[in-house]
């Protein structure tokens, strides 16, 4: 009877775990493509606001969301999952915070500089904001904001044309790129721990995109007048190699803007937005070969980005690849079934009505 009992009861334990397995909700993953995107007219969707589509259901369309201050043109989208938000920028130095659970914009705030591309501290307390590619002055560098309420907390200088910043996945640090520098911050008070100089090719405008590994190891930074990169060993603080697609001999004189390693960061992609290609790299190699190119429907801003589980890629196009057999698997489509594009947007993943995980703009390595 004893050895009966202890039957039932495991019984019970494994009907009653798989009970409640089959009671979570699921899981719905979703791509918010934000517009009208501030860069890029090519695929530019009707309206002021974003555009919601479920991944899980070929990229379809769910629905619109109408918020009109977005007619600024937007510079830049990033989220945090502490606050469950979107924190997004404008070309009128706005940056704002939309909270993706109440669909409601929190606030808003206008500054005398900015605003790019931001990024959010891992605790979801600090955003930073790059005072614009446009900003000549020797002040430029990023703003410091209380993500609670816009507030502004501090400004560090920096440089020429502070354009693109990325929080590490681990929080630790701050990336910005400048004209012709690569800086690496401390997320705790802002301290420079490098100035990573002559990156992104001397007579650039301008470091272009760039993403980082997991490790905190190299960045992959974009040229500004071949389709190529740098690659910048963050440890030392130095560029050590770059990279053209072509090679020496035949270099492509477009500049690149974008980049992204694969979650695995086996690959490394960089955008060709004038020729319409996407490039892939062995990233297992140092320096990172040729492996591959994909073909674009247009030409545009330039960008690529990949889902959190590796599986699609994303671009400043409608087009959709699987990352891993490299075909075209859907084109993002408005409501009327015209291809719409931008290279602001970002993956949310929501459970019973919660923010339960979020991408990133930017191609962060993930191993």
């Amino acid at each position: 009877m004893p050895l009966m009992r202890t039957i039932i009861s495991i019984i019970t334990i494994v009907l009653s775990v798989a009970t409640l397995a089959s009671a979570q909700s699921e899981t719905k993953r979703y791509l918010y493509l934000s517009t009208p995107d501030a860069a890029q007219e090519e695929g530019r969707a009707e309206g002021n606001g974003i555009l919601v589509f479920d991944i899980d259901d070929g990229h379809k369309l769910v629905r619109r969301i109408d918020i009109p201050i977005f007619e600024e043109g937007i510079r830049g989208l990033t989220g945090s999952l502490a606050t469950h938000s979107l924190y997004y920028s404008t070309s009128n130095r706005r940056l704002g915070a939309f909270d993706l659970e109440t669909e409601q914009v929190v606030w808003d705030q206008t500054y005398d500089a900015g605003s790019d591309r931001s990024s959010v501290t891992m605790d979801g307390k600090k955003v930073y904001v790059p005072t614009g590619w446009w900003h000549a002055g020797d002040d430029g560098g990023v703003l410091v904001v209380d993500a609670e309420s816009g507030e502004l907390i501090k400004r560090v200088e920096i440089g020429q044309a502070a354009h693109n910043s990325i929080v590490s996945l681990d929080g630790r640090y701050l990336y910005v790129g400048t004209q012709l520098m690569l800086t690496m911050l401390d997320t705790e008070d802002e301290r420079v721990i490098h100035h990573i100089t002559d990156v992104g090719e001397t007579g650039g405008n301008g470091v272009f995109p760039f993403t980082v590994d997991s490790a905190n190891r190299y960045a992959y930074v974009c040229l500004g007048n071949h389709v190529g990169f740098d690659v910048v060993d963050l440890e030392k603080g130095e560029a050590v190699h770059r990279v053209f697609v072509g090679g020496d001999d035949e270099r492509i004189t477009h500049r690149t803007h974008g980049a992204a390693l694969t979650p695995d960061e086996e690959e490394l992609w960089i955008s060709d937005q004038e020729s319409r290609k996407l490039f892939v790299f062995d990233a297992t190699k140092m320096p990172p070969v040729l492996k591959g190119e994909l073909d674009l429907s247009q030409g545009g801003h330039g960008w690529v980005t990949f889902s959190l589980d590796g599986r699609y890629a994303w671009s400043h196009t409608p087009d959709v690849f699987n990352a891993e057999t490299k075909e075209l698997v859907a084109t993002l489509k408005d409501e009327n079934g015209r291809p719409v594009s931008g290279s602001k947007y970002i993956e949310v993943h929501f459970r019973d009505g919660k923010v339960v995980a979020m991408g990133n703009e930017f191609g962060l390595g993930r191993k």
